[in-house]
């Protein structure tokens, strides 16, 4: 029997090609991905200038104490800062200052006047850094106030938030000026300043100078009794120093009720919380918009096991709208949480916020209350004020679309579904044309 080979139509050939065509744009559209939506947001803002940190090194007498794994209090130091030094990021402008490590005499007037700058803040050359650190030898009295002035100036003032990590082992022997006085001077001076302490002694005076200290600019304290303790607890300052530094936070002061309390628009700002206290801050959204808040509370010197943080937003009223919340046991560095609501204009949620007329004419706009509780409580003998660091981070933008509808609540996901749903009919149809084609050359064979 003769075999027949019969080649497809150009009919045929054509609708092959159209279907093959379609196929492709549908699965190259799924694999390419979708466009983004235009209120995503983008690349961070570029850092208007470098992470900068100032360590402050006690050089006073009492660092060549050797209690600390059998070595003395400035060997670990001098260990711990050259390991810190080498694991430095690039782009982060590091200084050391000594206090007490020069003046040899006997007059504690002029002992009290000895702080220098060991290495100026700025680009780190890690070698000559390293070298300066281990020229410092334990020499006179400790005066801790003059040394975070001084440490204050080198960093210098700027929009970002500056650092300077004290390690040291015993209370200010100079006062005045009294250290914890110049920490609040500084606060105060609005000049973004956080002093973190670190001590290498352990009796009651001197840990509670040293809570004091960071208290009073919202750093933090660290109760050092290994080297590798120390030098883990610096690289880790370090490095917030680098991921923090590009927003300094503004400070504002929360209310005990919505109707007092200050009217915040997008950025991030500071406050401090008393254990197991609520305070409360306000943001307009206008019809249209979403809101986008997230607070972290940082328990700065030990606390009780079991403790949590509540983020709520809710009208004028005090009707929940959303609620955010974090727990833990244990001491940790920061416990957070964030909340997203959106004003739509319609459904219960959004028509419960609190409408009012805004500067233009017409705007609906509403005002969401936000409030921070926390559930912290001190460990015995713990000091309850000033109470605790608090940072707020308030952000509106476009609402997502229908965000409480079933449908588009899905999103983008809702999109993938439908194309893959059209992909796989396209599939289909092909398939079906290619076996009927088949079945076709079969018979006439």
């Amino acid at each position: 029997m003769r075999r027949v080979i019969t080649t497809p139509t150009p009919r045929r050939t054509a609708r092959a090609a159209a279907l093959f065509g379609a196929l492709t744009i549908v699965v190259g559209t799924v694999l390419g991905g979708f466009p983004a939506h235009a209120d995503e947001p983008g690349a961070p803002p570029a850092a208007t200038e470098p992470p900068k940190v100032d360590l402050v090194l006690d050089g006073s007498g009492s660092m060549r104490t050797a209690d600390i794994q059998g070595k003395s209090r400035m060997a670990v130091a001098q260990q711990s800062i050259d390991e810190v030094i080498d694991a430095l990021p690039d782009e982060t402008e590091f200084g050391i200052r000594t206090l007490g490590a020069t003046y040899p005499g006997n007059d504690q007037k002029e002992g009290c006047k000895d702080t220098r700058q060991l290495y100026p803040v700025g680009k780190t050359n890690k070698v000559e850094a390293k070298t300066a650190v281990a020229t410092v030898r334990p020499t006179g009295w400790t005066p801790i106030g003059i040394a975070l002035r001084a440490a204050a100036q080198d960093l210098g003032t700027g929009p970002t938030t500056r650092r300077i990590v004290l390690i040291t082992d015993g209370e200010d022997t100079c006062a005045p000026p009294d250290p914890c006085d110049v920490a609040r001077e500084l606060a105060s001076q609005g000049i973004h300043l956080v002093v973190d302490t670190l001590g290498l002694a352990h009796d009651d005076k001197t840990r509670q100078q040293l809570i004091c200290i960071a208290n009073a600019t919202g750093g933090t304290f660290t109760d050092v009794r290994t080297q590798e303790q120390l030098t883990e607890r610096v690289k880790q300052l370090v490095n917030r120093a680098q991921d923090t530094h590009t927003i300094a936070p503004a400070q504002v002061a929360g209310a005990e009720k919505c109707a007092d309390a200050p009217v915040l628009t997008p950025g991030v700002y500071t406050d401090r919380e008393k254990f197991s206290e609520h305070r409360v801050y306000r943001v307009p959204v206008k019809a249209g918009e979403e809101l986008r808040a997230s607070v972290s509370v940082t328990p700065d010197r030990a606390v009780v096991r079991d403790y949590g943080v509540l983020l709520q937003a809710t009208d004028s009223g005090g009707q929940e709208l959303v609620r955010g919340s974090d727990a833990g046991s244990g001491r940790t560095d920061v416990a957070s949480t964030g909340v997203r609501w959106s004003a739509t204009g319609d459904g219960p949620a959004s028509a419960s916020a609190s409408p009012s007329k805004g500067a233009g004419a017409g705007s609906d706009v509403r005002t969401v209350c936000l409030v921070v509780s926390n559930s912290f409580a001190a460990q015995a003998g713990v000091q309850a004020d000033p109470g605790l660091p608090l940072e707020l981070t308030v952000d509106v933008a476009a609402a997502s679309p229908a965000p409480d509808g079933p449908a588009m609540g899905l999103g983008r996901g809702w999109i993938l579904l439908g194309v893959l749903t059209l992909a796989g009919l396209l599939a289909g149809l092909i398939l079906g044309w290619l076996a009927r084609w088949r079945i076709a050359v079969w018979r006439e064979n």
